[in-house]
C-alpha cells in the first residue's frame, strides 16, 4: 500500500521566496521520514516555519507577517504541492510589495473562503523548543498549545475563538471609554457567550479523545484537564444555559472589567492542566526531561487520532526533538514514528543522534542559502 493510499497527505515540493533566510529555495522532501540537520542557524527552524505557514494560524513561532521576510524586501511566499488521497494540493501563501501587511492564500490558484477551508484540507502539529517552557510559564502559551490541536480536528475552531476575541476587543474598548450603550455591550457579550462556549466544548471533546487515546511505548501517558468555570459549567448543564450564564457575568461585571480593561468571563480565562496518568505527576513539577516526553506522548497520540478520524494523518514538525531526552526515549521516539502513516520532519544540529533511522529517512544539511541531500 502506498504512503498516501495508507491515509497521509505528503509535501512533494516546498518553494519559497524572501522567506526568512532563503532568497529563493525549491526543495523535493524524500520519503515520509526527513531529516534535516545543520548549524544552529543555519535555516532548519526557518523551513519547519515555512511548511507550517501553509495550515492555519500564525506558524510555529507564532510570528506576525511582517517579521518573516527578508530583511529590505517588502513580500514573501511560500507555496507548497502535495500528494494527498484526495489527489494533488497545492496551498500558497504570502505578501505582495503592494500590501506588506496583508497575508494572502491560494489553494489549488484559487482564493479559499478562509482559513478553515485550507485546515479541512491540510493540518500539521508541531513541537518546538520553547515548548519546554510550557508549564512554567502563563495560561496564554498553554491555551494556544491546545488551541492548535484543535485546530487541526476542527478548523472551524479557529474562527469561534477570532470571532470571541473580536467581540471582546469591541466589549473592552467601550467599557475603557466610558460609553454605555447597553444594547451593542448586550450584543457584544451575546456574541462572546456564544463563541465562548462553542470553543471550550470544542476544547472539552479534544481533551475527551486525547485521555482515552492508547498510546502505547516508551513515553508515559498523560491526563489533560481543562481549567475553565464554562467548562466546569458544560460538564453537568446544556450548552445554551452555560451560555445564558456567561452572559449574566459578562452583563454583572462590566464596572470591574472597566476597571481591569479586561474581560472577567471567556474562552481567554481556559488553562490546560497536565500531568503523568501513570503517578499523578504535575506537569508543572515534573523534571524538563519528563514535560517533554509527556509533550510528544500527546503529539503521537494526537496524530494517531487524526489518523483515524479524519482519515488523514497531519504533517509533523519536529524541532529539535532529541533535546531533553536520554538515549533510550530517542530510541522510543524514532521507534514511535515508524507506525504513524504521517510524514514527519525533525531537525537537529548533530546528524549521528538520527543514525538510527538511516534506513528509513532522507537526510538534508542546511547551509548557505540552500539545502543539500545526503
Amino acid at each position: 500500500m502506498s504512503e498516501v493510499a495508507a491515509g497521509g497527505t505528503f509535501l512533494r515540493r516546498l518553494t519559497l521566496g524572501r522567506f526568512r533566510n532563503y532568497t529563493e529555495l525549491s526543495w523535493r522532501p524524500e520519503g515520509r521520514i526527513v531529516v534535516i540537520t545543520g548549524a544552529n542557524g543555519s535555516g532548519k527552524t526557518n523551513l519547519l516555519e515555512a511548511i507550517s505557514f501553509l495550515v492555519p494560524g500564525r506558524g510555529l513561532r507564532g510570528a506576525r507577517i511582517g517579521e518573516v521576510a527578508q530583511a529590505g524586501t517588502a513580500a514573501w511566499a511560500v507555496n507548497g504541492r502535495f500528494d494527498s488521497a484526495d489527489g494533488p494540493l497545492e496551498i500558497a501563501t504570502g505578501t505582495t510589495p503592494e500590501s506588506p501587511d496583508r497575508r494572502v492564500f491560494r489553494l489549488d490558484g484559487a482564493t479559499p473562503r478562509n482559513q478553515a477551508e485550507l485546515g479541512a484540507r491540510l493540518s500539521a502539529v508541531w513541537l518546538t523548543p520553547q515548548m519546554d517552557r510550557l508549564f512554567q510559564e502563563g495560561a496564554s502559551g498553554r491555551r494556544r498549545f491546545l488551541d492548535r490541536l484543535v485546530y487541526a480536528l476542527e478548523p472551524g475552531h479557529a474562527r469561534e475563538i477570532g470571532s470571541h476575541d473580536t467581540a471582546m476587543a469591541g466589549r473592552n474598548r467601550l467599557l475603557a471609554e466610558g460609553r454605555r450603550d447597553l444594547a451593542w455591550l448586550a450584543g457584544l457579550e451575546d456574541s462572546m457567550a456564544r463563541h465562548a462556549v462553542a470553543a471550550t466544548a470544542a476544547r472539552m471533546a479534544l481533551v475527551t479523545r486525547l485521555n482515552a487515546a492508547d498510546l502505547s511505548g516508551a513515553f508515559p501517558r498523560a491526563r489533560l484537564g481543562l481549567l475553565c468555570p464554562i467548562a466546569e459549567r458544560l460538564a453537568s448543564a446544556p450548552a445554551l444555559a452555560v451560555e445564558d450564564w456567561v452572559r449574566s457575568e459578562l452583563a454583572t461585571s462590566r464596572q470591574s472589567d472597566a476597571a481591569s480593561s479586561s474581560s472577567s468571563v471567556g474562552a481567554h480565562r481556559s488553562d490546560l492542566a497536565m500531568a503523568d496518568a501513570a503517578t499523578s505527576l504535575p506537569a508543572a513539577q515534573a523534571s524538563t526531561g519528563q514535560q517533554k516526553a509527556l509533550l510528544i506522548g500527546v503529539i503521537l497520540a494526537h496524530a494517531a487520532l487524526l489518523a483515524d478520524l479524519r482519515g488523514a494523518a497531519p504533517l509533523l514538525l519536529l524541532d529539535e526533538p532529541a533535546v531533553h531526552l536520554d538515549p533510550d526515549r530517542r530510541a522510543a521516539l524514532f521507534a514511535a514514528l515508524a507506525p504513524l502513516p504521517a510524514q514527519v520532519f525533525l531537525t537537529g544540529t548533530d546528524a549521528d543522534i538520527f543514525q538510527s533511522l538511516n534506513a528509513q529517512a532522507s537526510f538534508w544539511r542546511t547551509g548557505g542559502d540552500a539545502l543539500h541531500g545526503g
